[in-house]
């Protein structure tokens, strides 16, 4: 839907969003390249001099994680050995997916494919995400973003050059393609929505045009963004203390020329955006830099979403990466879901050290109510700046990313991207910028989604839907053990040597089948099997840095 107005003051008519792309043209410059992170708590960027050019992809990677041999993923057992099959075929069904546990309820896990191109997250729908019984797959910003020099760091995405559809990740036909795919799947898709700001410099965009930092022809000038010595307090315009709500609020975001989304005519730009995404069939946003938009602008942005093909509002959730009083997460949570650092930081405390402590993971550790919170083991920022457990840490990453799946506490990620050896590397594409398409057998990417043990816990979760937790066990360091309600019990090791321990399940008498090693096909185990006793109890033997799962 085309939608358009006359700013007030100003005498000229634009094109807030349209069924067509905002062609960007205007000024050429060359300036600062700027990171699209800022530190607040941590490191999360940097500026870098329009000189620099930007580290090169790699051309030696480290391993990924993908490839578990038997002994990581193979729960063992005093019962009959299993024996592994064929990946699933897709179910036809939007609602259900065939899964390594036979048939299953699609849940709420996101599979976060980042920066992957939209032809691979077509086919990952369609092959992968689908089949596992994954809800949903959250995508890198489609809009046009800047074009640096170089060798085109993987932050470019995170600075728009307007809301056309031509982006390293694909056209816009070849988008519409994928939302298409995945929903066809019965996968819903998220897009990773950079509303708070619009580039660091002038420049060239993905999308062919030209701009200048605040001039944007036919979406915005520079009346539309904060300014140092009017809005902003600060000496250089950006922000020098991240609990400073006036600076989050009004102040550049590491140089990033920040959007005045208190203007009906900005908050309107944005909304056309966003709704045409809706009208290709997006089911909801993550709101990048959500904590540096104004809460009342924020509650107008989404008053002004349409309902999407699901038939419902949709879903938000909101990056807010620290901050107290005000400015903290679970003050966001007023506004819409959150997904904020303190899960992961604390997930790679409890698997560096004790995962026993994980007993009181969720809101009695201090993080936001779980029904309000998007929660990750690791996402793009957080692998980079060591707050988090990455691809890098290889089982241990696997495993932490099944215990999130299993615990219960927020809506969680699955989290997929491409190795690098320096943080500001891009992603495998052409000269030209062009995201490749993902090859998972290269070493060059993360493919943590397929993972077998991955899929086995999102086939545990689904079926456990929204039991709670129960039936606690831990040996006080490396082995846990828990139930979802009566539906489902597993157990996980983080040690460095398999342990075998009698454990109380919860779960009725009779023989299940361990969904990690492969779970049910037509009826027969292809996992191992795992006995209940009458009195609940099972004895498992738990390999190092694996785990065991099984659903009533």
């Amino acid at each position: 839907m085309t939608s358009r107005g006359r700013r007030p003051g100003r005498g000229r008519t634009v094109t807030i969003a349209g069924a067509t792309a905002v062609l960007v043209v205007g000024v050429s410059a060359t300036a600062v390249q700027a990171w699209p992170r800022s530190a607040e708590g941590h490191h999360r960027g940097r500026g870098v001099s329009a000189t620099t050019t930007p580290t090169a992809t790699p051309t030696a990677t480290p391993t990924s994680t993908t490839s578990a041999s038997p002994a990581q993923t193979t729960a063992t057992t005093t019962a009959t050995p299993a024996t592994t099959t064929a990946a699933p075929t897709a179910s036809s069904s939007a609602g259900t997916a065939a899964t390594g546990g036979g048939t299953a309820t699609r849940g709420d896990v996101i599979a976060n494919l980042f920066e992957w191109n939209w032809t691979s997250v077509s086919s990952e729908c369609t092959d992968v995400l689908g089949p596992a019984g994954y809800g949903g797959v959250q995508v890198a910003p489609p809009q046009t973003s800047i074009k640096l020099s170089g060798s085109h760091p993987w932050y470019e995405v995170y600075q728009p050059a307007g809301y056309g559809l031509e982006s390293r990740m694909g056209s816009e036909a070849q988008f519409k393609a994928m939302v298409t795919a995945c929903r066809k799947a019965g996968v819903k898709v998220y897009v990773d929505a950079v509303i708070n700001h619009m580039a660091g410099s002038g420049g060239t965009s993905y999308g062919g045009g030209t701009f200048d930092k605040y001039t944007y022809a036919g979406l915005y000038t520079k009346d539309d963004f904060h300014h140092q010595g009017t809005e902003c307090n600060t000496s250089d315009g950006k922000i020098n203390d991240y609990e400073n709500a006036t600076q989050v609020n009004f102040c550049e975001l590491v140089g990033l020329s920040d959007l005045k989304t208190e203007s009906t005519y900005v908050r309107g730009a944005i909304d056309g955006y966003l709704n045409r995404l809706i009208g290709f069939g997006v089911s909801g946003f993550r709101v990048d830099a959500g904590k540096h938009i104004a809460k009342a602008d924020l509650l107008a942005i989404i008053a002004g979403l349409n309902t999407t093909a699901d038939g419902e509002k949709p879903y938000v959730a909101l990056e807010v990466t620290g901050g107290s009083g005000d400015l903290s997460p679970a003050a966001f949570t007023e506004v819409a879901n959150v997904l904020t650092w303190g899960p992961p930081a604390q997930l790679k405390k409890a698997f560096n050290g004790k995962i026993a402590t994980l007993k009181s993971f969720g809101e009695s550790s201090g993080l936001p109510a779980s029904a309000k919170s998007l929660t990750f083991v690791q996402n793009h920022d957080t692998e980079r700046d060591a707050s988090s457990l990455t691809y890098k840490d290889g089982d241990t990453d696997r495993l932490a990313t099944q215990y999130l799946l299993a615990g219960g506490y927020g809506r969680a990620q699955v989290y997929a991207s491409f190795t690098y050896s320096q943080s500001g590397d891009s992603p495998p594409s052409d000269a030209a910028g062009k995201i490749s398409n993902t090859n998972c057998s290269d070493g060059r990417w993360n493919c943590l989604d397929r993972d077998k043990g991955v899929k086995g816990m999102i086939a545990f979760r689904n079926a456990v839907g929204t039991a709670k937790q129960a039936n606690w066990y831990d040996d006080g360091a490396s082995l846990i053990a828990f139930s979802r309600g009566a539906k489902g019990w597993t157990a996980l090791n983080n040690g460095s040597s398999a342990k075998t321990q009698t454990i109380q399940t919860g779960l009725a008498a009779g023989k299940y089948c361990d969904l990690i090693t492969g779970g049910t096909t037509t009826g027969t185990c292809s996992g191992t099997t795992i006995t209940v006793g009458s009195d609940g109890k099972a004895t498992v033997t738990v390999p190092a840095k694996g785990a065991v799962a099984i659903t009533a």
